[in-house]
């Protein structure tokens, strides 16, 4: 008897050392924290998550969640438009977790951050061509991609990184299409034609490398350079016969573009984006 009660005694100074009230109500405030900021991101409310995450971490900086926060709260900022806050987020995350199991996230967050960043209210109500559009996002986007697929090509986010790299690539040519042409209609033709080469040159793949071979023919012509005309055309002719500005017999016809002079009131409320 007098054995079995010192065993008791034992159990009980043991359980007394391991349950520190203080420890206890710190662990269930930040699990608590952690379910609430959860629930947040799973109803819509990226907000309050943003909050709760953001105190969390402040509360908790060394906490069992603080580092899913660091992660969450990426995506947070993502899902809530603010690509600018999801970006540093990202970055931070990657200085402070560069060996985490799921850095190449925080990358792939990174680069969708940049890849949606140029959708507006504009955009959602009219139809606008995204190549009409600053580049600058697209040009962040496409590289922040690359450099998960450089760092991580076997991540589960390698394969929709190509996918968006690929799309990016083609409107970044237009993108320079679109400035080409405008050099054409404003007498620019020696900046027209550079855009043109520039896209012959590094966006090889694109569905625009046929518009820019047009755009160098007929750039080429006004600048009295019949040789450098000649070899884009053969270029032409040869890869792209049934290209617009082409007739049925291969021959040239340059397209001059309007130059502006005739606006309609949706082109001037859309800053030159539609009409």
């Amino acid at each position: 008897m007098r054995q079995m009660l010192m065993i008791g005694a034992v159990v009980l100074a043991l359980t007394g050392c391991n349950s520190d009230p203080a420890e206890n109500d710190a662990e269930a405030t930040e699990l608590a924290l952690y379910r609430t900021a959860q629930g947040s991101l799973r109803s819509g409310n990226y907000d309050d998550a943003v909050t709760r995450l953001q105190l969390l971490e402040a509360r908790f900086p060394f906490g069992r969640y603080a580092e899913q926060a660091q992660l969450e709260i990426i995506y947070a900022y993502y899902r809530s438009a603010q690509p600018e806050a999801a970006r540093t987020a990202a970055d931070r995350f990657i200085r402070l977790h560069p060996s985490h199991p799921n850095v190449d996230y925080a990358y792939y967050l990174k680069a969708m951050a940049s890849f949606e960043e140029d959708e507006n209210f504009l955009s959602q109500i009219f139809p606008i061509d995204p190549s009409r559009r600053d580049p600058g996002a697209a040009r962040d986007s496409f590289d922040d991609f690359a450099q998960l697929i450089r760092r991580f090509p076997d991540s589960q986010y390698a394969p929709d990184a190509q996918r968006k790299m690929k799309y990016l690539k083609n409107l970044l040519a237009e993108a320079e299409i679109h400035v080409a042409r405008y050099y054409i209609g404003r007498g620019a033709y020696i900046a027209a034609a550079n855009r043109g080469r520039y896209v012959l040159e590094n966006f090889q793949e694109t569905t625009a490398v046929p518009d820019a071979l047009a755009i160098m023919v007929q750039a080429y012509r006004l600048l009295d350079m019949p040789d450098l005309a000649g070899d884009a055309l053969l270029l032409l002719t040869t890869n792209f016969p049934k290209h617009t500005s082409l007739d049925r017999k291969g021959n040239f016809r340059p397209t001059q573009p309007d130059r502006g002079s005739r606006r309609s009131w949706i082109n001037i409320i859309s800053f030159g984006l539609l009409g």
